[in-house]
């Protein structure tokens, strides 16, 4: 039956920013498919594991700031197959945003934003593939994107440089690993309701604008990414890699 083949039943899945907003969403929606989940956040992820463990699933928070993922990753990684057993899935999710003007822009909004948004996707996903290969079956690794991945956007270049390079880091990635069965795709959300996105909603003008935009007619929530997590997540996505899936009440058709 086509459903089965979106089950993830007893699959090992690591969500990074697990702790609230979108990063949660998908943490809960691998468990609600039947995953067990280890979220990574510099934040407490309580809510999460407690909302996980009541579906009946296993759950662990590890607290790590992942601007330091170039040295914590390796170790952060051999802690989680020693605490679950494996890994198959890896969904790239914590990501930072940082407002200035180009030509006010800091070094260290710049800096701290790279860090986090690709160089941290980056080192995860080199150490985990690296324990999919061992395992020898395969797995699904999730990254990412933004409409920033399509669009210049304004007052946000670390952001717009970072989501550009996981676009094309994530078609890298499908290129090299496909040959062990791992298969590599990112997500690009709309503009979605999160705690990132409150100061543009707050701003009146703007938010309007971009409702006007929009086909859909409204905001995006964190629930409505959880469909295409858990599709790129399962085996009925297996001949699918190297792909960027727009999840944009129509945004970038306009």
């Amino acid at each position: 039956m086509i459903l089965d083949a979106f089950k993830l039943t007893d699959k090992v899945a690591i969500v990074t920013g697990g702790g609230r907003g979108i990063g949660q969403a998908y943490a809960l929606a691998l468990a609600e498919a039947g995953a067990n989940v280890a979220t990574v956040d510099v934040i407490p992820a309580d809510d999460t594991v407690a909302r996980i463990q009541k579906l009946g699933r296993s759950a662990t928070a590890y607290s790590v700031d992942l601007s330091q993922a170039e040295t914590l990753a390796a170790s952060l990684i051999h802690q989680i197959v020693s605490d679950f057993g494996r890994i198959d899935i890896l969904v790239n999710n914590a990501g930072i945003i940082r407002r200035e003007p180009f030509t006010e822009h800091s070094a260290k909004n710049w800096n701290d934003v790279l860090a986090v948004n690709l160089s941290a996707p980056f080192f995860l996903s080199q150490a985990v593939s690296r324990q999919m290969i061992s395992q020898g079956k395969g797995g699904k690794i999730i990254n990412i994107a933004s409409m920033l991945s399509f669009q210049g956007g304004i007052l946000v270049p670390g952001y717009a440089a970072s989501k550009g390079g996981i676009k094309s880091l994530t078609m890298l990635m499908a290129n090299e690993l496909s040959r062990y069965g791992i298969c590599v795709n990112a997500i690009a959300p709309g503009y979605i309701a999160t705690d990132n996105t409150a100061p543009i909603r707050a701003d009146a003008v703007r938010n309007q604008a971009i409702l006007d935009r929009i086909p859909a007619g409204r905001w995006g929530t964190p629930d409505d990414l959880k469909g295409i997590c858990v599709f790129l997540a399962s085996s009925a996505s297996d001949y699918m890699t190297g792909a960027t899936v727009n999840v944009d009440g129509g945004w970038l058709a306009r």
